[in-house]
């Protein structure tokens, strides 16, 4: 085909989407579609990972190197690293109890594991037991009846559909949850598409609370089971995997946007593992010496 004729199949693919077409077998309810992306990410219970982390807001940009671990359903662990490998700030919640370290301000705070002390660290309103799910690939759901979920496909000119679920909470919340699917289960029934999550937006009352995208999804394995020389003479066993043998596809990028406030949060992951040995107290610590100690109320400025 030449000429005038070769530009007739693009041009009837942009104007009816088929290039792009919802997939031949579609979940028939929001609930089905959150069940089956539950299920495809069910096996990472905990993720351990190393990334570039950059904040922009207040006027500044500033970035570090950040090793993070999270536990579900509310346990997470901080460490942003200066350029020469010191820890310059330490942020650990048990899901009940936070502690920030700040080595520049020599201060150390602590208190309830709520979703303003952790935001003092993140400058993200996103509560702990939220970013736990976003960091293993799973939204967070607005408590909802089953009534109140909406499903939709959205066809792209440029790119895979995806569907979005929109979900009416309490007190005037909604939520927008955008799920792509794996590219070789296109064809596949609806119970066997693999899920990945894309996106999330919250809003209270019409205001966006905050938004995330999730980008440059690839397939990630157990985390490797390090046993010491030493441990290995004495017969001690090595350490135990915080789950079960999974594989899972998670994201290489991860960025939170508040439209209010300007403030934007990414992580760039370089390397992620699944289901990590978690060592003791991996998630609590203890004030250094000759730190100022402080309790970090909630609310507090």
């Amino acid at each position: 085909m030449t000429g005038r004729g070769a530009w007739l199949v693009p041009l009837a693919c942009f104007a009816t989407l088929g290039c792009h077409r919802a997939p031949v077998h579609r979940f028939p309810t929001a609930g089905a579609a959150l069940d089956r992306l539950q299920a495809t990410t069910s096996c990472d219970r905990a993720v351990q990972g190393e990334a570039r982390l950059s904040f922009s807001g207040e006027g500044r940009r500033l970035s570090g190197r950040l090793l993070y671990l999270a536990h579900a359903p509310a346990q997470l662990r901080f460490d942003v690293f200066s350029s020469f490998g010191v820890t310059i700030s330490t942020l650990t919640s048990d899901g009940q109890r936070f502690s920030l370290f700040d080595l520049e301000q020599r201060a150390f705070l602590t208190g309830p594991a709520s979703a303003c002390n952790v935001q003092r660290f993140t400058r993200v309103p996103v509560p702990p037991e939220a970013l736990v799910e976003l960091l293993r690939g799973r939204p967070p759901v607005l408590v909802h009846d089953d009534e109140s979920a909406t499903l939709d496909f959205k066809s792209s000119l440029f790119g895979a559909g995806h569907y979005r679920l929109t979900v009416l909470g309490r007190h005037q919340a909604k939520q927008e949850i955008d799920l792509g699917i794996v590219p070789g289960d296109w064809e596949l029934p609806a119970e066997k598409q693999r899920l990945r999550l894309l996106g999330v937006k919250v809003e209270q009352a019409g205001d966006v609370l905050y938004e995330v995208t999730l980008s440059g999804h690839r397939q990630r394995s157990m985390a490797p089971l390090v046993q010491s020389a030493e441990d290995k003479a004495l017969g001690v066993p090595p350490p135990a995997a915080s789950g079960p043998a999974c594989s899972v596809e998670l994201a290489d990028r991860m960025r939170v946007y508040v439209p209010k406030t300007g403030y934007e949060l990414v992580f760039q992951n370089e390397e992620l593992w699944l289901n990590p040995p978690l060592a003791e107290g991996a998630f609590v610590q203890t004030a250094p010496p000759g730190v100022t100690v402080s309790e970090a109320s909630c609310g507090a400025q």
